[in-house]
């Protein structure tokens, strides 16, 4: 990935439509499970950023057909749960964590050996969390010290079920032990103190897997019936809420604007940011509910509208766990004192998401104090922050949208070291950015 970097600044209202792409947690999911289907599926609504391509590429080496035959449509023709194949080769992941955890999951009950690799950022994000519980399902895990990449998993077949509680709240883990357990003869069952996004069950038991979640003292308990048959299927994919949230902030901070964002994922264990803003007082409906791939969606119209300053609960920490970079830009702006805690699994992300935003907000002229869970933010009561800098994007995709975001509300424009990052998760974005503000010109000038 070549380095590029960008000036954003003021660019007035944004107004019109936006239909965001596929959700890439959905995505990277949809993919895996048709590869282990038996027959031919078709993804509708594909994100089609560098991460969910190179869930892709790794899954071609192992021996899945998958084919693009349209912007967001493309064909897989599944090996089966059972069928993968040695690869010839390192499997690149990028800069995706989701790939590389989960496709780890789906290795380690296989009888083959894979070596994961990955860029300067995904080679510094833990993988013991992962390593931990496949190593007990009987997969030989060699990684380079720290529990980083460059790693090795050499799989165990048969593996042996477990039963794993979670000791982080991680819909990665959760998928990677399941995954695990589809190739592994007998129950595999991973119970989660707290709910993580759950995609993985909603996509199995719809591929045909013996699936059941219950609620128990521990948690919710998942239960999974391994040598699983999938049948392939149409796979639609909904828009990804975390790339929803940066239109949605942007609207609420920049006079004037109005949107609407179409098709939007509105699954509970996802949907926090939307919680997050309405407590915040945000200008914004939800309407047009309906199921998309038997994912909940709605639209979603917001409007530029003062903010008021939010003690996070910690129930919707969870369900937001991506967003909070751009959560940070709208408290930023918000009247009043915003205390965001609870949130040490952003020191993990793509980078250590609570100094990145800390010291890039600081620069353009938030108040900011950094907390070892979290920041506290004292808002500007939606008065443009001075900006005029450049600031550090540490190769994270969300942070370059957030900083962009930000400086549509400041004085003077900012300078982002790296923008290129964004290309892992909304190729279009700027793109996008661009056609909403010209239409915004265009109602202005019409109104004038």
């Amino acid at each position: 990935m070549t380095p590029r970097s960008m000036t954003i600044g003021p660019r007035g209202p944004l107004y019109g439509v936006v239909r965001v792409p596929g959700d890439k947690s959905i995505s990277h999911r949809a993919l895996m499970f048709a590869a282990l289907a038996v027959g031919e599926s078709r993804v509708t609504g594909l994100l089609e950023g560098e991460d969910v391509l190179a869930t892709a590429a790794a899954l071609r080496a192992m021996g899945a057909s998958i084919e693009r035959i349209a912007p967001g449509e493309w064909v897989i023709h599944g090996v089966g749960v059972g069928g993968l194949l040695q690869p010839g080769q390192a499997l690149d992941m990028g800069n995706s964590g989701t790939s590389t955890r989960l496709l780890m999951g789906l290795v380690a009950s296989h009888p083959i050996q894979a070596t994961f690799v990955g860029d300067a950022s995904l080679s510094r994000r833990p993988m013991a969390r992962v390593i931990e519980p496949l190593s007990r399902m009987g997969a030989d895990i060699t990684a380079a010290p720290g529990g980083t990449l460059p790693l090795t998993v050499r799989g165990m077949c048969p593996a042996v079920p477990i039963e794993y509680t979670l000791p982080v709240a991680s819909a990665q883990v959760k998928s990677a032990v399941l995954l695990a357990g589809l190739n592994t003869p007998g129950v595999t069952r991973v119970i989660e103190p707290v709910a993580t996004r759950d995609h993985s069950e909603r996509m199995l038991r719809g591929l045909g897997a013996e699936l059941t979640v219950e609620e128990t003292s521990g948690g919710r308990m998942i239960a999974l019936t391994g040598e699983a048959e999938l049948k392939p299927q149409h796979i639609v994919v909904p828009g990804d809420p975390s790339s929803a949230a940066f239109w949605t902030v942007a609207a609420i901070i920049t006079q004037g604007s109005r949107l609407w964002l179409e098709n939007v994922g509105m699954n509970p264990t996802r949907a926090g940011i939307f919680r997050a803003l309405g407590l915040m007082g945000a200008d914004m409906v939800l309407h047009d509910r309906g199921t998309v791939g038997g994912e909940p969606v709605a639209q979603v119209t917001v409007m530029n509208d003062n903010l008021a300053a939010i003690d996070l609960p910690a129930e919707i920490v969870p369900s937001m766990i991506d967003e909070f970079p751009i959560l940070f830009v709208a408290a930023a702006f918000a009247h009043g004192t915003s205390m965001l805690r609870g949130l040490e699994e952003l020191r993990f992300k793509e980078s250590d998401r609570i100094g990145t935003m800390a010291t890039a907000l600081a620069a353009i002229g938030a108040q900011v104090e950094e907390l070892p869970d979290g920041l506290v933010i004292h808002g500007s009561s939606g008065r443009p922050l001075p900006g005029g800098v450049t600031v550090e994007t540490r190769l994270d995709h969300r942070i370059a949208m957030a900083m962009a975001v930000a400086a549509l509300n400041c004085e003077a424009p900012i300078v982002l070291d790296d923008a290129s990052p964004v290309a892992t998760s909304y190729p279009d974005f700027f793109t996008t950015l661009d056609q909403l503000t010209e239409e915004g010109r265009a109602i202005n000038e019409a109104y004038a």
